[in-house]
């Protein structure tokens, strides 16, 4: 039977740069774009052969790329090959393959290990399919003449097929243009299949979606297994130890996250050619995983938009290289800049988290003041309010938007400090048109910045003015909105049946 494990993409709307060092925190919202991942056996059953053989197949699909790869894995020492002519490999799903497995191996006796050779020898046929949200299909909208609106976005297959490029998709070797827009793919890719091994091995019982994985400790404990694995093999795969926010929020959904020192996962990385693998994976799950995290979400009556400028990518490893160039030749000014960034988000923080206890306390006077404030640009909010606890949530909105114009300001010195665009002119223009439009909260530009996306948070029914802006400004408004969940099972599920059956839709 099929396991069909889902993990949400992510927006960091505050801690760019900072979340990367210890005690800085950021707030990290999880979003309805998710990956699945789907895992079966690939034969009905064990080959007469398959109990004297050391190696059991795994065949790997990914029906957007158009690719398709076949490995040979060892049952004893997990070591992965490839038999397949093409050059597609993926290190992300590699390492969780051999990571998961591993944690199974280091996670069972005696009897389980038996059962678990059995499950193993019946091979692993893994599929990986993301939402259209994570990637770009601007290009394919403009070529069909449709408006860069969310209706063309809509309007596309589920699970479209990527992009090819034009001068190589002559070749053998083509490969996918994957034009993303920053909402953490390889980390909800990597979440996902990590997930759905360990559940299909029987290490873990995943959430259902019905329940959320944000509640029971039990429901916690193994999703903390989950979060291990998925950030050791994600850490391995990009070749460095990350801050992992993105992990963290695709296997827990939004929350407020301070990373984990980098030496837990250093270790394994030394050991990793050394070392048998379940050894490794033994002292991972072991280790003392220190970050720290709350459950967040945006206060009732809050929407999140993202939308794609088409300005082109920005690459965040050489944007996050510059900032420590710069932090390390101009000490003194980082400093300064660093300690109004850390206030200014925590400023931020506060107000959302006094204005979701507000709508707790007092709902319809909650939901006055923000519909009032939905209709009026910033400027007019304070007019609308006429009752003192609908004044307390003005001043709260008021509070939380000033917060976010210091995170701006002090995000664009940073960037000339350190010569790299974080809020491009362009960006900056974008963000004040939109921030100046009735009912929006909120405007930044997520994570590292650059040119990737820009974010809004809108009050009310206020969405759709800024859908309009952006679209008279060539910004194509995503179907992005905030949901709170992490990782969970499909099972049960309508679309568990719609996710598989798009495989047999898309063509290899």
């Amino acid at each position: 039977m099929a396991v069909v494990a889902s993990a949400p993409g992510k927006v960091l709307m505050t801690g760019g740069y900072l979340i990367l060092e210890r005690p800085n925190a950021g707030i990290v919202l999880s979003t309805n774009a998710r990956f699945y991942a789907i895992v079966k056996p690939l034969y009905e059953e064990i080959g007469p052969d398959s109990w004297s053989s050391a190696w059991t197949d795994v065949k790997l699909t990914s029906p957007q790329m158009g690719r398709e790869t076949a490995y040979k894995l060892s049952v004893k020492n997990l070591e992965l090959q490839s038999v397949s002519s093409s050059d597609s490999r993926n290190p992300f799903v590699e390492y969780a393959l051999q990571y998961a497995v591993a944690a199974a191996h280091a996670r069972s006796g005696k009897t389980e290990n038996e059962e678990l050779k059995k499950l193993l020898l019946l091979g692993l046929d893994i599929t990986i399919l993301g939402c259209n949200e994570f990637y770009s299909y601007r290009n394919q909208i403009e070529a069909r003449g449709l408006p860069l609106t969310p209706e063309s976005l809509a309007s596309l297959p589920t699970f479209a097929s990527i992009t090819f490029n034009a001068e190589e998709s002559s070749g053998l070797k083509s490969k996918p243009e994957v034009a993303k827009t920053g909402l953490g793919s390889s980390a909800a890719m990597t979440t996902a299949v990590v997930a759905a091994l360990l559940h299909y091995l029987g290490v873990v019982n995943l959430p259902a979606e019905s329940n959320g994985p944000r509640r029971a400790n039990k429901v916690s404990s193994e999703l903390d297994i989950v979060h291990i694995i998925a950030q050791t093999a994600h850490c391995i795969a990009q070749g460095k130890v990350g801050s992992g926010f993105d992990v963290s929020s695709a296997v827990y959904g939004s929350q407020r996250y301070i990373r984990f020192s980098p030496e837990v996962l250093s270790s394994a990385q030394d050991a990793v050619r050394e070392t048998p693998m379940e050894e490794v994976i033994s002292n991972v799950l072991k280790a003392n995983w220190d970050h720290q995290r709350t459950e967040f979400s945006l206060p009732p009556m809050m929407t999140l938009l993202l939308g794609e400028p088409g300005s082109g990518g920005s690459s965040t490893p050489s944007m996050v290289g510059a900032v420590k160039k710069w932090q390390k030749s101009d000490p003194k000014s980082s400093v300064e800049t660093w300690k109004k960034l850390s206030e200014a988000n925590s400023e931020l923080e506060m107000h959302l988290d006094t204005l979701s206890k507000l709508a707790e306390t007092n709902y319809d006077d909650y939901k006055t003041a923000v519909n009032k404030c939905s209709m009026l640009t910033s400027e007019k909010w304070t007019e609308g309010a006429t009752e003192p606890k609908q004044i307390e949530v003005v001043k709260e909105l008021l509070g939380a938007r000033d917060a976010m114009l210091v995170i701006r300001c002090n995000m664009r010195k940073m960037g000339e400090s350190a010569g790299i665009p974080i809020e491009p002119e362009s960006q900056t223009q974008l963000l004040d048109a939109t921030m100046s439009t009735e009912g929006v909260l909120l405007a930044g530009v997520p994570g590292a910045g650059g040119f990737d996306a820009v974010f809004a948070i809108t009050l009310g029914d206020s969405s759709s003015k800024v859908i309009k802006l952006w679209s008279s400004l060539s910004v194509l408004a995503l179907l992005v909105r905030e949901d709170p969940r992490g990782v969970y099972l499909e099972s049960n599920d309508p679309r568990a049946a719609r996710v598989t059956g798009a495989i047999s839709s898309i063509r290899i």
